[in-house]
């Protein structure tokens, strides 16, 4: 049987012991009726930390994020100011557009997941009645495309400034914003303070199976609630998944350094093996992403496929058969994703892998291996 390394992203993570025991033990009600109080425990934890009036559990934080933007662009047709690169832009099917009538209008992101200023002044509309009007900002952090890397609080802060300047309000995509405060040695609350709203996901490096939270002032939550109902987020004994959440919080948050840790292992260790075929930045491994690039012409897809395989002869050079997953996300990168299940004998296992699938590239053997589908 295979050795297998998943890399593919975070969210693949299953609910330790204390949460399972925690999630058994839940006392429930009716959320909907705002009965359940261990959501209501939940929503009360996130708020304090992230030093807001109030906070909402959702199922998601693609929902999270587009509840966000409805209740903060209340009529359709108006407009919000986001990264070409961030997560609402990409990955959450236009959601913002198809569900909420907003209009996205995009600025470019840098590598380091920030953008110009400048251009995002620019951007802003004037009272004219030819364009939508400007509500909104969004920002991410960490941001997953460039790298996980950690957005620096003077942006932020400089942003905050931006929105407040032309009466606009500021969005976190803060899904795995846990892992900035763990990088940065900070707090919470010393990042959301320059944000009108925050979405945090527990299901990614925290570890709970399910769920998002939304925080922000009282009247932002209530219409958000509002949303959350029309789109089918209302549940009902939802504290069993609070519970999870709970314990994600208390001990899911300290965890993630050794995620960092092992992401930079890993980094380092791609270096280290000098491949012709992939490389990566180990100066912009700042958190638990690990962006892996393709050398001149090899297929990300190729690469994907070949690490994902039990491979012609890799059982008696390596000593056991290994199967890495992890996931593409361009033409030309691939996306390595540590979490709490991943240890440091399974990055020096995948390092293996990726050395042994390098030679292919380097022998001209990538044809003979790719399996038949």
């Amino acid at each position: 049987m295979a050795y297998v390394v998943d890399f593919r992203s975070d969210t693949v993570t299953k609910p330790c012991a204390d949460m399972r025991k925690a999630m058994f033990e839940a006392e429930v009600g009716d959320d909907v009726f705002n009965d359940d109080p261990t959501v209501k425990k939940l929503e009360e934890t996130v708020a304090k930390m992230l030093n807001k009036e109030a906070a909402l559990f959702v199922p998601s934080g693609t929902m999270s994020n587009l509840v966000a933007v409805m209740a903060h662009c209340q009529g359709r047709g108006e407009e919000v100011l986001l990264g070409d690169q961030c997560h609402i832009m990409l990955y959450e099917q236009g959601g913002i557009s198809q569900f909420a009538g907003v209009n996205p209008r995009t600025v470019v992101n840098k590598p380091d997941g920030t953008f110009d200023l400048h251009e995002a002044k620019s951007k802003i509309r004037m009272d004219n009645i030819h364009f939508p009007r400007t509500r909104l900002i969004c920002i991410e952090n960490t941001h997953n495309f460039a790298g996980g890397r950690v957005i620096p609080m003077a942006f932020i802060q400089k942003v905050k400034e931006l929105a407040d300047s032309h009466h606009l309000l500021v969005h976190l995509d803060g899904a795995r914003l846990m892992n900035a405060v763990i990088a940065t040695g900070t707090t919470p609350d010393a990042i959301t303070k320059y944000c009108d709203s925050v979405s945090i996901c527990l299901s990614k490096g925290l570890g709970a199976p399910v769920g998002s939270c939304l925080a922000g002032n009282k009247e932002f939550i209530k219409r958000a609630r509002r949303h959350r109902k029309a789109l089918g987020g209302g549940m009902r004994q939802a504290g069993v998944l609070a519970a999870a959440g709970l314990v994600a919080l208390e001990k899911g948050i300290p965890r993630l350094k050794t995620d960092h840790e092992n992401a930079k292992r890993l980094a380092q260790g791609i270096i280290d093996l000098k491949c012709s075929s992939v490389t990566c930045d180990l100066a912009a491994t700042e958190t638990n992403m690990v962006y892996l690039y393709m050398g001149e012409g090899v297929s990300v897809m190729s690469f994907y496929r070949l690490c994902d395989t039990v491979l012609e002869g890799e059982e008696e050079e390596l000593g056991q058969a290994i199967k890495v997953r992890i996931c593409p996300m361009s033409d030309r990168c691939i996306r390595a994703a540590i979490h709490h299940h991943i240890t440091a004998e399974h990055v020096a296992m995948a390092l293996k892998k990726i050395a042994f699938v390098d030679k292919l590239f380097q022998n001209g053997e990538v044809a003979k291996h790719l399996p038949k589908d």
